[in-house]
């Protein structure tokens, strides 16, 4: 069987209800759609929680995990989403930051490219 996930976003989410929104839009809008949107919310006290569930209603590609808030921080729970994940390649996704339409599909061609580079030169 092929994994048809291509790339997992893993989104660190801790208190930042003022940028989520533009960093999951953003996301959500990729050109490359065979993704999968792993966002770990690491025990928020603002309304990121409900911000979350707000797009997961609207896009099945968007998983929710929540934990209890660490002083670990992002480590922590980037390292939950990579227990869940299952995309062929993954990607960190900052949650108060954006990204380009295009991102995620450079990435991928640039990541099968050097995959085929390396098989030619062995």
């Amino acid at each position: 069987m092929t994994n048809q996930v291509k790339v997992s976003v893993i989104i660190p989410v801790y208190n930042v209800e003022q940028y989520l929104p533009k960093c999951l839009a953003s996301v959500v809008q990729q050109s490359l759609k065979d993704i999968e949107i792993i966002c770990v919310n690491d025990g928020s006290e603002d309304n990121s929680l409900n911000i979350l569930n707000e797009y997961a209603l609207k896009d099945s590609r968007i998983k929710i995990i929540t934990q209890a808030h660490t002083t670990r921080g992002a480590g922590s729970a980037g390292n939950k989403g990579l227990d869940v994940s299952n995309g062929e390649y993954i990607s960190f996704i900052d949650s108060d930051d954006y990204i380009e339409n295009n991102f995620l599909q450079k990435m991928y061609k640039t990541g099968k490219n050097i995959t085929l580079m390396s098989h030619l030169q062995t």
